[in-house]
């Protein structure tokens, strides 16, 4: 008996000093430069708002927050694995999109991580719906056209995506199948050259989020034609959205958090935590967000564990039902 409550003393003991060693780390924490992965090129939205977040939290915290583009691999699964790999010390952290955490894993056999048991949520940035869009040589002005044009022309609309398993590549294959038509997928390293070729007529409709697409939609260069969310956008109020248009299943917010490697001590996660969700609430953060027709999504941890759950199952059930598989 007495042997047994020297070894719970102890282990008592060791866990007290953990914790207060933990929480000495997240008072002094940042103490260098954090570094940011992104798993897409710079130029387009997700290296846009990183930048947005970063610039804020390297003022709060002290310490230089440097953004590192790293993209390539299944839908950006090349920099969402370098933080996966990366030490859990809060000094790398993964800003993404939906793409590397809830459908790049259904897709392909082995990304090298896995989601949820190799990353710690830390917080979500933004939400913003997704955009449809045709080039204007398309001879269509309205979603219903182009679904008209497409049957009666098998295989001449093609549409880009950010990359294979991306939430646009996503969208487009839901729009076939819930239309019954006949497109082409032609998947990018990054938005930023998938908007060049629809620009110049090399692919022909493109679902992106509203900010990358919007200042070509004003200028007349691309033709808005839906909404791929659940109201209007104020930006854009002659667009009408899919539920208005018949086609309520259609639906897909682009969304981008910020993740560390798991067993990264929840201190560290708590301050991060905090500190975005104060960046998230200033006014300069919110008017820069509306510039970009996006919202802030301030939240916990666990909030952002749930999202990539309730997105994980949606899609997961796209991708199965589709077959769409690594190609």
């Amino acid at each position: 008996m007495l042997a047994k409550r020297v070894i719970l003393s102890v282990v008592a003991a060791v866990a007290v000093g953990a914790f207060a060693s933990e929480q000495a780390a997240a008072q002094s924490y940042p103490t260098r430069p954090i570094k940011m992965v992104l798993p897409f090129p710079p130029g387009g939205p997700t290296d846009v708002t990183a930048r947005m977040i970063a610039e804020p939290l390297s003022a709060a915290f002290g310490q230089p927050v440097v953004i590192d583009n790293r993209p390539g691999g299944a839908g950006g699964t090349i920099g969402a694995k370098a933080v996966a790999t990366a030490e859990a010390d809060g000094y790398t952290l993964l800003y993404t999109p939906p793409g590397p955490l809830v459908t790049a894993p259904a897709i392909y056999k082995n990304v090298g991580y896995d989601p949820v048991k190799d990353f710690a949520p830390v917080a979500m940035i933004l939400s913003s719906p997704q955009l449809l869009v045709v080039n204007p040589a398309v001879p269509v002005k309205s979603m219903q056209e182009l679904v008209a044009y497409a049957r009666s022309n098998p295989g001449k609309i093609s549409y880009a995506s950010p990359g294979f398993g991306t939430q646009p590549h996503l969208l487009g294959e839901m729009f076939a199948r819930v239309t019954g038509i006949s497109i082409v997928h032609v998947p990018y390293r990054g938005a930023a050259q998938a908007v060049t070729d629809l620009l110049a007529g090399q692919v022909q409709m493109y679902f992106e989020n509203i900010p990358t697409l919007l200042p070509h939609v004003e200028t007349g260069k691309l033709k808005a034609l839906a909404l791929a969310g659940e109201r209007r956008h104020p930006q854009l109020p002659d667009v009408p959205t899919t539920i208005e248009i018949g086609f309520p299943g259609l639906q897909a917010t682009y969304w981008t958090a910020v993740l560390a490697p798991a067993g990264t001590p929840a201190a560290i996660v708590g301050k991060l935590n905090a500190a975005i969700n104060d960046i998230l609430r200033s006014r300069e953060t919110v008017a820069s967000l509306a510039k970009l027709s996006a919202i802030p999504m301030i939240g916990t941890p666990a909030d952002l564990a749930a999202l990539m759950a309730t997105e994980t199952k949606i899609w997961t059930e796209l991708i199965t039902a589709a077959g769409i598989k690594a190609e």
